[in-house]
């Protein structure tokens, strides 16, 4: 019987995302065919969603979804919650039972706000909520050994596990939630374990990435990121492509364009080619300002956040993306036919190029970069 590593498939995993801009909702049903229909790129070791605009009537409160190894754990990890957040609402995330989904976690989630009495959010020593929240993320990941958040956005959540993402849509029962945007993963070749934690999407409060390929300058995206703070607990690339889309836009507050061209900045020859010399200055010090930030290696990914979905791939394309518009709807995915299964007669379908972002924000968000 061949064995993970045993066989790679080299353009193998496989992602796809669908957003409404003027922010309707529809369930999880076309996400669910738009993956499936990929299967062969998925191994049965990982599969995961991300969907947006789903928790409204909790939508002012961080949804944590948690997987705990057991019951002892798990009451190590409430007593920090308790401690550090107001919990509105605390309970078992609700699933089918799916022949081909085993050796299933506890999984929970809690609707929670972080309290203001503690000495991190005191006023002499204020620090915002989702800085404060991204923070409990981590110690969380860190300090309580069989527990992983895997999810802590607002109005928004991520539902992985071991199996074909199929199973794993159908297992949490995505077909009864309903979201303005969803993502999704079936996950082939990897460099980590197949387990709960490790499948896609990775997120950090409302961010979420999902990924096909592999990214060389790990250790050094690792290390910029954990000056910052992150800790990278799961060593492993798509993790580290979240924590430095979250730092470059919600700390250091770059627009999402800008923060594209930092971690898939042009080539020198290209910068240089440029007509404008305010353009050409401007990528000059990004590439020399955000130098540890660069990715390189080959990869596509979609990310999600509150403002929309952005897709992107290497500067040379080593991996495929196709997009696709029809009506309010932009489709992403790495085969057209995931997206003809779900979208008959496409007013638009394009590959983008190499480094060339698709962005699409929901009606009335806009993009501020000069770039």
């Amino acid at each position: 019987m061949l064995r993970e590593g045993d066989l790679r498939i080299p353009s193998g995993c496989s992602i796809s995302g669908i957003i409404d801009k003027k922010g309707n909702k529809f369930n999880g049903e076309e996400i669910i065919k738009s993956i499936t229909l990929m299967h062969d790129r998925s191994n049965g070791l990982g599969g995961g969603f991300a969907a947006y605009g789903i928790y409204p009537n909790y939508k002012d409160f961080y949804a944590l979804h948690i997987f705990y190894e057991n019951l002892s754990v798990k009451t190590q990890a409430d007593d920090f919650i308790k401690k550090h957040f107001d919990i509105e609402k605390a309970e078992s995330i609700p699933t089918r039972s799916v022949p081909n989904i085993v050796n299933v976690p506890l999984i929970w989630r809690y609707f929670v706000r972080p309290r203001r009495t503690q000495a991190c959010m005191s006023e002499e020593n204020f620090i915002d909520e989702s800085e404060f929240t991204s923070r409990c993320v981590m110690k969380i990941n860190t300090n309580c050994k069989g527990a992983y958040v895997f999810s802590s956005g607002k109005n928004m959540g991520t539902f992985k596990g071991v199996g074909y993402p199929e199973d794993i849509g159908e297992f949490f029962m995505l077909d009864t939630y309903e979201a303005h945007m969803w993502t999704a993963h079936g996950r082939f070749p990897t460099n980590t374990p197949g387990w709960w934690g490790g499948a896609h999407p990775f997120t950090i409060l409302n961010w979420s990435v999902i990924h096909n390929g592999e990214i060389s300058s790990y250790d050094t995206n690792r290390r910029f990121v954990e000056m910052y703070g992150y800790k990278c607990t799961l060593k492993t690339d798509t993790e580290v492509i979240t924590y430095l889309f979250d730092l470059l836009v919600r700390k250091h507050n770059l627009p999402i364009e800008k923060a594209i061209k930092v971690v898939s900045a042009p080539f020198w020859d290209d910068i240089e080619r440029e007509k404008s010399e305010e353009v050409k200055n401007e990528l000059r010090s990004i590439r020399a300002v955000y130098a540890n930030a660069l990715i390189n290696g080959p990869f596509s990914i979609i990310l999600g956040c509150e403002r929309g979905m952005i897709a992107l791939n290497d500067r040379i394309k080593l991996r495929p993306l196709v997009a696709a518009e029809k009506n309010n709807r932009t489709y992403v995915a790495s085969e057209e036919s995931a997206i003809r299964v779900i979208c008959n007669n496409p007013e638009k379908v394009w590959a983008p190029k190499g480094g060339e972002p698709v962005i699409s924000l929901l009606e009335g968000e806009k993009n501020e970069s000069k770039l």
